[in-house]
């Protein structure tokens, strides 16, 4: 009687490893911001997201699918480690948001953000070509009002456009993803 109960128990522990192990080693949350400090360019926040800035992306739902697309007008400025990016989104469905980032470089690389919708401060690393943000945001009412841990990634193309991968995440399960690009333009 014992044997069935050890083997069963012993295929969950086998089955929770290995979602581990994919979560750990091989997806997108597996990323770290020191995979990137060898890249030939150099991603500074002060320098790529200054001025007007003009953002396009998708939002997916949890089964993968597009659930909502989007334009945003940015203005960022910076006064030495310290600044300020306000946004306006305007979404396929005729809904507008505004949001405004607080950011803080430290000269070691590390990021601090913080913006009213923030559960608690954020905290990332710009690292090489890329920038990683990790924060828990509170979704606006219309959207369900969830609380998501998020994973904010951002890579540095070749011309100077940003591309912006982000996965959300309720109690360890990813509930949406975000894929946007941001390129400084003379006027949005």
């Amino acid at each position: 009687m014992t044997d069935p109960i050890l083997f069963f128990a012993l295929g969950v522990l086998c089955v929770l490893v290995l979602f581990w192990a994919k979560a750990r080693f091989w997806s997108f949350a597996a990323q770290r911001p020191q995979d990137y400090a060898q890249a030939d360019t150099h991603f500074d926040l002060r320098e790529h997201l200054r001025g007007p800035i003009l953002c396009e992306g998708v939002i997916y739902g949890p089964l993968g699918r597009v659930t909502s697309r989007f334009v945003g007008k940015f203005e960022a400025h910076w006064e030495g480690n310290r600044g300020v990016m306000r946004e306006h989104f305007i979404y396929d469905s005729g809904a507008t948001q505004e949001r405004e980032w607080r950011l803080e470089l430290g000269n070691d690389g590390n990021i601090k953000a913080d913006a009213d919708d923030l559960v608690r401060p954020g905290h990332g690393q710009m690292r090489g070509s890329a920038v990683q943000l990790n924060y828990t945001i509170r979704m606006p009412e219309d959207a369900g009002g969830h609380v998501l841990d998020t994973v904010d990634w951002m890579y540095l193309a070749p011309n100077g456009t940003i591309i912006n991968r982000s996965q959300f995440r309720k109690f360890g399960v990813p509930v949406a993803e975000l894929v946007a690009t941001m390129r400084r333009v003379d006027a949005v």
